[in-house]
């Protein structure tokens, strides 16, 4: 087993491309670093519907331009075998390590298989690279970006001609194509023939279409204390906010520029605890000026997500972030008060607030999906979408998919709009939990080093599914993997929870999944608590959380956690 591991890492080395993983590659093999070795090449990185995400470094289980190039082949070979021999194949890139080598190998391969390709001008937003797709009329697109990953990773997110991204049957049929490809020695790569985008005109063109989602002549007095999170977000917003006449944010000095090491934090994910530390000091900060700003906005480094915070007094930081339920609710009340047109989405993991504020909406219609955008959009009629990791699309026809930038726009008009009459974010939050109900939202999320805790936690719950979590009554459990009526099937439980005696809590939910892009095993409840006035809001967020916690420690003694 020695010798033929030493062997596959020699053979590897040979066609690697790269001066920096062959390097690296040498010195495991010189050394015989037969456990970095084992775990380098303990298989291939899988192509699936999240297309690849991974470590940086050299071996076919780390993100490298030998998988990149392989993955590029197949995603031609595929393209070709679908009748696009002639297309075009659209790439963008974030500001990672490697994301420009990556991006160039892509277009090169997609040339030497005879397809045309068009390369981003420089690192910019994963949207701009959805919104680029439909507006070139390309038959794909690559998006190279591990998004909130943590810095040592890097990843390879794909595109259809429709602007949205793959869904299975193309992922299986895309990773066969990969699979088949033999040697690297077999794919073409010339050293030109793809085209660079000028940024005047597809950004121009992006951002001509953010106009899209504001109303003219609504209100545009607010102040913002903005952070890209290292990522490559800030010109493009501040573009767009001084397009639609917006005061300029005040960007978070510290988080401005890209940087490839996110050296501010552990994660560059507005989620993560820190994360927002210096957005809520620069928020501080201005306050202190007397300038003080009505809502805080963070992007994460590809900006596709957005992330908002409003002031809390009750906070040691003095502010506190939305939840994405809380941010979807929002932008979902004020799509219906502009009298926006056509469904209304969400995922199964997201608050089921957003069917109640549908069915308000004089019968606006309203479907589930599985998790993800590359569900969210292929929903038929599609005018609005959400899912509660902080991803919104409010532009389906400029940008099928998450985007960061035209959310944080519609959320500032929001957020304007209010001000003018005195009120805030958090007063329309309270407006709808007496009109729906309060609808509290947590998640439980296991971090695992070895996987099989994941697979272990979920055939336990699937053997022995709970019968009464936080004293509720489980009055349903769907083992997802078979499929619903409305659902494909997929790796996932789901319990309804029946409300208390009392009529304190109406009911509640949970979904355990394993995540899709991490190490993660991921729980999402919500329980659903009535309130009668404004004045039993307190009483009833405190319920909320007091049931909420409780399903957490019930649920995780049930799966093992």
């Amino acid at each position: 087993m020695q010798r033929d591991l030493i062997a596959q890492a020699r053979t590897w080395l040979a066609e690697d491309p790269d001066p920096e993983t062959r390097d690296e590659l040498a010195k495991l093999i010189d050394g015989e670093d037969l456990t970095e070795l084992g775990a380098r090449f303990a298989g291939t990185l899988q192509f699936g519907t999240a297309g690849l995400r991974g470590e940086l470094g050299a071996g076919p289980m780390r993100m490298n331009r030998s998988v990149v190039i392989r993955a590029a082949a197949g995603l031609a070979a595929y393209l070709k075998k679908q009748g696009h021999a002639n297309g075009t194949v659209v790439v963008g890139y974030d500001a990672r390590y490697k994301s420009a080598d990556f991006a160039r190998d892509t277009a090169a391969v997609m040339v030497g298989a005879g397809l045309k390709a068009v390369i981003m001008p420089r690192p910019l937003p994963t949207p701009v690279l959805a919104f680029a797709i439909r507006h070139l009329g390309a038959v794909a697109g690559v998006e190279v970006t591990a998004s909130h990953n943590p810095p040592r990773d890097n990843g390879y997110k794909v595109y259809l001609g429709d602007g949205s991204q793959i869904v299975p049957p193309a992922d299986a049929g895309i990773a066969a194509e990969i699979a088949a490809v033999a040697s690297l020695n077999d794919v073409p790569r010339p050293d030109a023939g793809w085209e660079t985008l000028r940024e005047e005109d597809i950004l121009g063109a992006y951002l001509e279409r953010t106009d899209a989602v504001l109303t003219g002549g609504s209100p545009r007095d607010v102040r913002v204390v903005y952070t890209p999170m290292h990522g490559v977000g800030r010109d493009v917003l501040t573009a767009a906010f001084a397009r639609a006449g917006f005061p300029a944010p005040t960007v978070v000095a510290e988080q401005a520029e890209p940087d490839p090491d996110f050296p501010t934090v552990a994660f560059p994910n507005p989620e993560e605890p820190g994360a927002m530390d210096l957005a809520f000091a620069t928020a501080r900060e201005a306050a202190a000026r007397g300038e003080a700003p009505d809502i805080i906005i963070a992007n994460d480094p590809d900006a596709d997500r957005c992330a908002v915070a409003v002031p809390a007094d009750d906070t040691v930081e003095g502010w506190r972030m939305l939840r994405g339920d809380e941010v979807g609710a929002l932008l979902a009340e004020h799509l219906v008060h502009k009298n926006a047109a056509g469904t209304f989405a969400t995922t199964i993991v997201s608050s089921s607030l957003l069917s109640r504020i549908a069915a308000a909406s004089a019968g606006t219609p309203y479907e589930e999906t599985l998790t993800g955008f590359k569900w969210l959009a292929r929903v038929d009629g599609l005018r609005y979408a959400y899912e509660e990791a902080l991803g919104y699309c409010v532009d389906p026809e400029g940008v099928r998919d998450k985007d960061g930038i035209t959310a944080a726009l519609l959320v500032a008009e929001l957020t304007a709009e209010l001000k003018e009459h005195g009120r805030t974010l958090s007063d329309l939050l309270d407006d709808l939990a007496v009109e729906h109900g309060l609808h509290a939202t947590d998640q439980l999320s296991v971090r695992v080093e070895d996987l099989s805790v994941i697979a272990s936690a979920m055939r336990r719950l699937r053997e022995q599914p709970p019968a009464v979590l936080a004293g509720l009554h489980v009055v349903s459990a769907e083992d997802l993997s078979k499929g619903t009526e409305s659902l494909p099937p997929t790796d996932g439980l789901r319990y309804h929870l029946a409300g208390d005696e009392a009529g304190l809590v109406s009911g509640a939910r949970v979904i355990v999944r394993p995540s899709g892009t991490e190490p993660k095993l991921k729980c999402y409840l919500e329980a659903v608590v009535p309130v009668a006035d404004a004045a039993a809001l307190a009483g009833a967020r405190v319920r909320g959380a007091e049931v909420l916690a409780a399903i957490k420690t019930d649920l995780a003694r049930a799966a093992g956690i």
